[in-house]
């Protein structure tokens, strides 16, 4: 404790890793003073009733990402999500589109055309949601009330400049905190919206125990669980298989280069949360279509796929699985790797160079995936067993504990380099974290 306290003192002696903390405290307040801001022409208290209607659907999910904002319908009521998609998208694109993949085989340059695109595939993105908002808002009736008072064109007009306008601002308060600040911006921001949310939660389980329907024995109970999971997730996050590659030497005029001995490190959950996103936007899609549409087959199908039925728990953990060896395929290529190992004189010892070399390393990947994939599963559904099994009063565990834990120990592991770089002790002296953590939204 003392010598996190010590850590912590050190990042203000050094100017320009305070002057970054600063920068990046003051971004996301400026982020979070926004979310209070609202979007004109809307009953905010009819508008409440809806979302407390839709709390397991799409909505609710996209208002978790958007850290309460959509339920107040602010100017950053679409949050990061348009951001978000666009990079799934334009990742998704480079890989079956040849332009786009020499595009990101150019380096820097190649990096910051596709960012561009990302930026423009965001606007158009948030343009087509906010119209979709404007819209599905003016026939919204909760209990009798009119969410829109004065709805038609202005209104429709009015809130697609409004929320693009304001994801426009997140993404570049995102981006002045990547290149400006401590950590990744993008993900700070989710980051952000998911622990504003700590407060109401100890709130409201200090109220139980007070109006004596939770014991503090219970409580306790549940605050070590939550650390026992917790650590869990950083294990899993941090974890890695460590493939042995040694590079012979070659004599180019008088040096010699190689012979050294490296590895490569394969994590246990390349995918990060991304799969979680992909199977919970297109689990919800039925209870979200089936507010829409009033049709009995509808409504079945959304009744057996609503959080705590068999089927839903069971689709949600296989929908996770197989994402999870889906997006591994697409951001990790064995090919490329082991070409690159070939052409620099690398190899696996016991293993032939090339095409053995990329089947060793695609059947080691596929290995150590299953734990992986099959942990994000299980911590997926861990909030609704708990709510449901043990009345636990608050949100725990899912793609809200992924997000913060890896993007904790992103920031933590950047300000861990700028201490030591300057011969200060870090925050993680005795565990050094060795592998990337949440990079991907």
């Amino acid at each position: 404790m003392i010598e996190g306290l010590a850590s912590f003192q050190n990042v203000f002696k050094i100017p320009e890793l305070k002057r970054r903390v600063l920068i990046t405290a003051g971004l996301l307040v400026a982020y979070r003073l926004g979310a209070h801001v609202p979007t004109p022409g809307i009953d905010a208290h009819a508008l409440a009733k809806v979302f407390d209607q839709a709390a397991n659907t799409l909505l609710g999910m996209v208002d978790l990402f958007s850290g309460g904002n959509l339920k107040r319908l602010s100017i950053f009521a679409l949050g990061i999500m348009p951001y978000i998609s666009a990079s799934i998208i334009l990742q998704l694109l480079t890989v079956v589109v040849p332009a786009l993949e020499r595009l990101a085989k150019e380096g820097e340059a190649g990096r910051k055309k596709i960012t561009q695109y990302t930026r423009y595939g965001t606007i158009v993105l948030s343009v087509v949601q906010s119209l979709g908002i404007a819209i599905g808002l003016e026939g919204m009736r909760p209990e009798g009330m009119t969410i829109v008072p004065n709805p038609g064109w202005g209104f429709r007009l009015l809130t697609m400049v409004t929320l693009t306008a304001g994801t426009a601002l997140i993404m570049w308060i995102g981006e002045q905190i990547s290149e400006k600040g401590i950590g990744n911006g993008i993900s700070l921001i989710i980051f952000a919206g998911i622990a504003v949310r700590l407060p109401s939660a100890v709130g409201a389980s200090y109220e139980l125990i007070r109006n004596r329907e939770m014991s503090v024995l219970t409580f306790v109970v549940i605050v070590g669980a939550m650390v026992l999971v917790t650590a869990a997730v950083v294990l899993m996050q941090e974890g890695q298989r460590k493939i042995p590659v040694q590079y012979a030497k070659r004599v180019v005029g008088r040096r010699v280069y190689g012979g050294q001995s490296t590895h490569i490190p394969l994590r246990i959950n390349t995918a990060g949360v991304i799969p979680v996103i992909f199977a919970s936007s297109l689990i919800l899609f039925p209870a979200t279509i089936a507010r829409f549409v009033q049709h009995p087959w509808m409504q079945a199908v959304s009744d057996s796929l609503s959080p705590g039925r068999i089927t839903y728990t069971a689709l949600y953990m296989g929908l996770i699985v197989f994402f999870t060896y889906f997006y591994t395929a697409i951001v990790f290529n064995p090919i490329d790797l082991a070409d690159n190992m070939k052409k620099y004189g690398g190899f696996i010892p016991g293993v032939r160079p090339g095409k053995k070399t990329a089947e060793y390393i695609d059947r080691t990947l596929t290995r150590i995936t299953l734990p992986g994939a099959l942990f994000l599963a299980l911590i997926s559904v861990l909030p609704d067993l708990l709510i449901r099994w043990f009345s636990v009063p608050f949100y725990f565990g899912g793609t809200s504990l992924l997000i913060v834990v890896g993007v904790a120990l992103d920031t933590v592991r950047q300000m861990e380099s700028h201490l030591l770089m300057r011969n200060y002790e870090g925050f993680l002296k005795r565990s050094r974290t060795r592998s990337g953590a949440f990079s991907r939204t």
